[in-house]
């Protein structure tokens, strides 16, 4: 029976990990439909900037609550793998709690230092579906969250209560048997597990052994069928985070808020104008029949791959969105969606490539319009609050600059009064309507 149960685990590991490892090639894919970009500078600067906002979640902080709540389920998520490691030792090999022997007391504290964490993350996991669905926070209850996304969140929430429940099943059973000298370990009496010691008798202790037997295998299932569930479930969640907040932090932009970049055609083109030495023909394109480039962002595959990473990274906490001033104001625009959108549609564009053999075949959509319109994009000011609030560096701004700088460039799609102050500029060399003959003429006024 033993060989027969370390069979089916090794098929269930082979088949999620299997599974899983084709979802990563899948978002990987995806985001390499972004340009590149070079963001190996200032390793050291990387590093720390990773190891205070994804390790130390210090973004988190600047709202104590949800910080506090976040914080206990990441700590129990990132301890229990400990766990985990035991029981895929065990299930390979057949054996029960692996490490006990070896480790002695320290495993018991281990084990319990396990347990009150998944305590706390059962509390604050109540807590999180608690003020989506009964107080209904605003930020966790706007119009883009209909739907899947708002399934999504509950759906993970639900599944981080079985896997506790799971948790605290197998270990409760497993104190109870040890007390009774009828479990793996005959006479090593209790574990004094810091809560299933009280919990397992309470729950569990009038129960035969026979009972107790089956229960303590359905937690220890449970917890690992939960567990591959998860893993494989988190290719279609918002919770990709939980793992690409790391890269995503290590990739973000290191230049102040604020700072823009330039388009290297035109600051070369420029550049030529200025050079009263210059070539005129130095700008000209090495191969006459190459397509021109695009200036700006209309799809997926103009933005550059960072800023793919950040739309798989987003979490749809709606930080951003609370905090934007136009959100605030009634506009259109929620910085949340946009990462909402991109994600989508890449992962649309991903879809398309797989259905016509690795190659993208034009659906007649696009970014721009069909997910993301341009009241949204004219209704952002680029005050950089949503990029400042984001836990994990996310820059909605960027996309959104690089959408309007489409429109501009390409499309000549600029509100009229941008244009109007445009034209000026040209005619006038500066946003107003006066010629630079007049543009004293205020101090002659009294």
């Amino acid at each position: 029976m033993s060989y027969l149960s370390s069979i089916v685990f090794l098929v269930i590991l082979s088949v999620g990990g299997g599974f899983f490892a084709k979802n990563v090639k899948k978002i990987i894919r995806n985001i390499k439909l972004g340009k590149a970009v070079n963001r190996s500078d200032n390793p050291s600067e990387r590093w720390k900037n990773m190891a205070l906002v994804a390790l130390g979640q210090k973004k988190m902080f600047t709202r104590p609550v949800p910080a506090v709540l976040h914080f206990a389920l990441y700590a129990a998520f990132v301890i229990t793998q400990i766990e985990l490691l035991e029981i895929l030792v065990d299930g390979i090999f057949g054996t029960h709690r692996f490490f006990k022997p070896a480790l002695g007391g320290f495993y018991t504290f281990l084990i319990s230092f396990i347990e009150v964490l998944s305590l706390l993350a059962l509390i604050a996991t109540v807590a999180f579906l608690s003020r989506r669905n009964l107080l209904k926070l605003p930020r966790l209850n706007k119009s883009e969250l209909l739907g899947w996304p708002m399934k999504d969140a509950n759906l993970i929430l639900i599944m981080e209560i079985i896997l506790v429940c799971c948790i605290f099943t197998m270990n409760g059973t497993d104190e109870v048997l040890y007390g009774m000298g009828k479990s793996h370990f005959e006479g090593q009496g209790s574990f004094s597990f810091a809560v299933s010691q009280h919990l397992g008798p309470a729950l569990f202790g009038s129960l035969s052994e026979g009972t107790l037997q089956i229960l303590e295998r359905i937690g220890w299932w449970g917890h690992f069928m939960m567990v591959m569930a998860f893993l494989n479930y988190l290719y279609y969640s918002k919770h990709l985070h939980i793992i690409l907040a790391f890269p995503n932090t290590y990739f973000a932009d290191l230049n102040p808020l604020g700072k823009f970049d330039n388009l290297e055609s035109v600051t070369n083109e420029v550049k030529l104008m200025l050079d009263p030495n210059a070539d005129p023909f130095a700008a000209a394109p090495a191969d006459a029949d190459a397509a021109p480039s695009k200036f700006g962002a209309s799809d997926v595959q103009d933005l550059n791959w960072v800023q793919l990473l950040n739309a798989y990274t987003c979490t749809e906490c709606g930080r951003c969105t609370s905090s934007c001033p136009a959100n605030q104001t009634g506009k259109k625009l929620s910085p949340r969606k946009i990462m909402m959108d991109t994600r989508d549609r890449m992962v649309e564009v991903g879809d398309n490539m797989d259905k016509n053999n690795g190659v993208f075949v034009s659906d007649g959509k696009s970014l721009l319009n069909d997910y993301i319109t341009q009241e949204e994009l004219w209704a952002c000011t680029s005050c950089n609050a949503c990029v400042e609030e984001c836990p994990v560096n996310i820059s909605p701004l960027s996309i959104i600059m690089d959408m309007r700088r489409y429109l501009v460039m390409e499309q000549s799609a600029a509100p009229m009064s941008l244009n109007a102050m445009m034209t000026n500029i040209e005619n006038n060399s500066a946003p107003w309507q006066y010629s630079q003959m007049d543009r004293l003429n205020w101090k002659d006024e009294q």
